[in-house]
């Protein structure tokens, strides 16, 4: 997630055996083993596809009505559906905290929140499914863009005695989110995968989970000596990322469990999630506005 402040002055196949058969003459000709074609990428993994497709779709939509390929404006961003907390508290446009997570600061913006959602999507899905990684794209998505927005009410950007909310774009508080999700579900031992390759792959999520927040909050240090004008939502990368590890707390991984046991528990979680996510939401829509 990234944000701009506002405007101001200046500054296996698998193989299927068949029994072999005697025809008629007598001979014998046993039946040739069918081969089972695996599934293509797409087909496994259709959430991950989906998701990347509407961002990408999104990005293109923009840059088709000749809004900026490298660096779009405020302006823009926020006539896209961004997420700032001014728009939401005073004038009630709460749909930019979820509009805001399909919508990028510019190509590089874009490429490198999809690059991560692609391959952690594609690590997630089997293991939640595509509705579940939806879903945890969405919620965790919001729940970062709500804690951003809540800090930004109460620690406004104060410019010549006036205040000024930043915009914030971008699907990496969801990104953050689906990682939380994964750091908690490989370490189930439902899964019939060797212990050595889960604690491989759920270190690579940690390292990079850490990794990716050090960076925001080296960017944030450095932005505040160098005003480059382009910032790092950390707010929202730690709101993905905290509620992906509190959502994933009820889930169990779908490769390994009885289906009825993951339907249940992905429900259930999903509900607590949205449950919570209402709440601090309501909670922020009371907060007292910042004073001048």
């Amino acid at each position: 997630m990234a944000t701009l402040p506002p405007e101001m002055p200046p500054s296996g196949a698998a193989v299927a055996h068949e029994p072999e058969i005697l025809p008629p003459q007598g001979g014998y000709s046993p039946v040739q083993p069918q081969v089972r074609r695996r599934k293509p990428t797409w087909a496994a993994t259709p959430a991950t596809h989906i998701l990347v497709g509407i961002n990408c779709l999104v990005f293109l939509a923009m840059v088709a009505r000749g809004i900026s390929f490298m660096s779009p404006t405020v302006d823009q961003l926020m006539n896209w559906g961004a997420n700032n907390a001014g728009s939401v508290l005073i004038d009630g446009q709460w749909q930019r905290i979820i509009t805001a997570m399909f919508l990028h600061v510019g190509i590089l913006h874009l490429a490198t929140n999809m690059w991560c959602l692609w391959n952690l999507g594609l690590l997630a899905e089997p293991l939640m499914g595509s509705f579940g990684l939806i879903a945890a794209y969405i919620l965790t998505g919001a729940a970062g863009n709500l804690l951003s927005t809540l800090v930004n009410w109460v620690w406004p950007i104060r410019y010549g005695g006036s205040v000024y909310f930043p915009a914030g774009a971008g699907a990496s508080g969801a990104v953050f989110g689906i990682a939380g999700v994964l750091i908690i579900l490989l370490k189930s031992r439902r899964l019939p995968i060797p212990q050595p390759e889960l604690k491989r792959l759920r270190r690579s999520v940690i390292y990079f989970a850490v990794i990716n927040l050090a960076i925001g909050v080296s960017i944030w240090g450095g932005n505040q000596f160098v005003h480059s004008g382009l910032n790092i939502d950390n707010m929202a990368h730690l709101g993905g990322f905290a509620s992906g590890l509190l959502m994933a707390m009820g889930l169990v991984p779908r490769i390994g469990t009885p289906r009825e046991v993951f339907k249940t528990r992905l429900r259930n979680s999903l509900l607590m999630m949205a449950g919570l996510l209402v709440l601090f939401g309501f909670y922020i829509a009371h907060v007292p506005p910042p004073q001048p």
